[in-house]
């Protein structure tokens, strides 16, 4: 979908007019790259609901009165989403304004109280799938059959446990960002959640011997005869090797086989390679700080609760009385 379902202009009111139309596109351009491809896709939809529930109600949807938008929100909460779901379509409604150069409604009073209400009555805790832990993705690796698919599948899931990659930064892999040493890989991650600017983050893979997750993609590389461009691709059902997976790919796989393991493919996703990394690190006592060079996440406190969680039974203060 273009981005064309988000605003393309500036309010002329506060001057944009008196510019010409490259730099118009320029200005929209730049603030649209503030924000990555994933969150731009998600506010699209995002807005794309409220622009549908505004229509049914005969409301503008742009500029949104703040009454508007609070009762927006009190719907969704009335129909059972998520906290975390109102507080992303509530941040798409002041991009689209933002990108339109107007006030932002949901700075309002009104909405901030409507908001923070309907957190409090729905409960913020997020809604976690389980980890693909070292155990769990062995088994989901056992047997894969000897295939193109099977060897990119293998792939993809043991490289993504072993250097915990969120979903969209696994399938943005080319191989110009891998660099093989004899005691592992090294790889770029030119962009991330936590990496918006594209500074560019490199971590080390190791080589292992459990779950191999180098030789898995050397294998896969050498069956698929790829050289350069992206590492995952898609395979149509004559053998044909496509463009780059999408991010939706790698949940399905995951869930796929975590459904051969005998695991139920309905607690895993995505993010299980990422989880599974942390919680078996977490388990085996690694430190938090070199957990983090992996993760590459920013606060220490994020990786501390895979820690606790982990390690929720070890040496507990109720162990000698309990």
């Amino acid at each position: 979908m273009p981005d064309s379902t988000l605003p393309t202009q500036i309010d002329p009111k506060i001057g944009i007019a008196l510019l010409t139309a490259a730099d118009q596109v320029a200005i929209h351009d730049y603030a649209l790259a503030e924000k990555s491809p994933a969150t731009r896709r998600a506010y699209r939809a995002d807005f794309a609901i409220f622009t549908a529930w505004c229509a049914g109600r005969a409301l503008e949807p742009i500029p949104a009165a703040p009454e508007t938008v609070a009762a927006f929100i009190a719907d969704q909460a009335n129909a059972g989403f998520r906290a975390s779901t109102l507080g992303r379509r509530v941040a798409a409604i002041a991009y689209a304004h933002a990108l339109a150069g107007f006030e932002q409604p949901t700075s309002s009073k009104a909405v901030r109280v409507v908001l923070g209400g309907a957190r409090r009555k729905i409960g913020t805790r997020p809604m976690q799938k389980a980890p693909a832990t070292a155990e769990r993705v062995a088994a989901m690796l056992a047997n894969l059959p000897d295939t193109l698919t099977g060897k990119r599948n293998h792939a993809l899931i043991a490289l993504g446990f072993a250097g915990a990659f969120r979903r969209s930064e696994l399938v943005a892999l080319e191989v110009a960002d891998l660099a093989f040493e004899p005691e592992g890989m090294r790889v770029h991650i030119r962009h991330s959640k936590t990496d918006q600017e594209g500074r560019g983050q490199e971590i080390a893979i190791l080589r292992g011997t459990k779950l191999r997750p180098v030789k898995a993609v050397q294998d896969w590389m050498e069956a698929a005869g790829i050289k350069d461009g992206p590492l995952f691709r898609s395979i149509d059902r004559h053998g044909t090797i496509g463009a780059a997976l999408s991010a939706q790919s790698v949940a399905l796989i995951v869930k796929q086989h975590a459904d051969r393991a005998g695991l139920d493919p309905r607690q895993f996703a995505g993010h299980s390679l990422r989880a599974g990394f942390l919680t078996s690190a977490a388990e085996a006592s690694a430190d938090v700080l070199r957990m983090m060079e992996v993760s590459r996440h920013k606060r220490v406190e994020t990786v501390q609760g895979y820690v606790r969680r982990a390690n929720g039974f070890k040496g507990h203060a109720g162990t000698t009385f309990l």
